[in-house]
């Protein structure tokens, strides 16, 4: 379970990042955050997963406050920025960097993964392409098991078979642990009956938090058309040409 009251963050030149985010997921959820470049989902994620200080009233990582519990136990937390990493750009064998995280430890996990990912133990990360360091990166982060995940557009160098056997490996540990998954992605192909929640962020606000049958239901009523001609692209469309027209409004004002 995922919650959070009043959460509000600021950058260090006083833009807002966060602004009185209320948030309430259930274990077992798996919620997209759908939103412009800007608009916060980074900066969310980075925050439930304890790595930016925030002010709250109430923030809840499957039981754990991230603030005061340094490293939560359960709490997984994959972003773009570890590819770029000098330290893994070295002459390292992918073998012991997965060892390094338990891959010897859970040997079904880690051995699926590789399978799922595509992923050779063989590999040397100094040779690796910035997409196998991805895999890679994804292999070490899922091997160990988590009870909540937060995902900032990893997938972005997948391709379509990958990232496809990912996504269904996901739902497969929603559904068999009750853990959750929080994943922010501008790719919504491939993702029809994956989600159980969407998230909305514009601005620094949770503008929509809701059970994904709830948003298209409404998106449908507004289009006048049946819920289930409504897509999660279009639903992302309706939200992101709604949130250019308000900044484009603030701007004149």
């Amino acid at each position: 379970m995922i919650v959070t009251k009043n959460l509000n963050y600021s950058y260090p030149n006083s833009t807002v990042g966060i602004e009185n985010a209320n948030i309430n997921l259930p274990s077992g959820s798996r919620t997209l955050l759908i939103g412009a470049n800007g608009a916060g989902k980074s900066t969310i994620l980075r925050v439930l997963a304890g790595k930016t200080l925030a002010k709250a009233e109430v923030i809840s990582v499957d039981g754990f406050d991230p603030f005061k519990d340094c490293t939560p136990p359960g709490i997984t937390y994959l972003g773009t920025e570890w590819a770029r990493n000098p330290v893994v750009r070295g002459d390292m064998p992918v073998a012991d960097l997965i060892d390094s995280v338990g891959g010897s430890y859970w040997t079904d996990r880690r051995d699926e993964l590789l399978d799922i990912l595509d992923v050779d133990l063989a590999w040397s990360m100094l040779k690796a392409s910035d997409g196998q360091r991805r895999r890679v990166q994804m292999v070490m982060g899922l091997v160990k098991p988590w009870s909540v995940l937060l995902l900032d557009e990893v997938t972005v160098d997948l391709d379509v078979l990958v990232r496809a056997k990912l996504l269904a490996y996901l739902l497969k540990e929603t559904e068999l642990r009750n853990a959750s998954v929080v994943y922010a992605t501008h790719i919504f192909d491939g993702l029809t009956g994956w989600p159980t929640h969407v998230a909305h962020m514009a601005g620094g606000r949770v503008d929509s938090l809701q059970p994904v049958e709830e948003a298209t239901q409404e998106l449908a009523l507004i289009d006048g058309i049946a819920p289930a001609q409504v897509s999660l692209h279009s639903l992302a469309m309706h939200w992101l040409i709604k949130d250019r027209k308000q900044a484009r409004n603030i701007e004149y004002l």
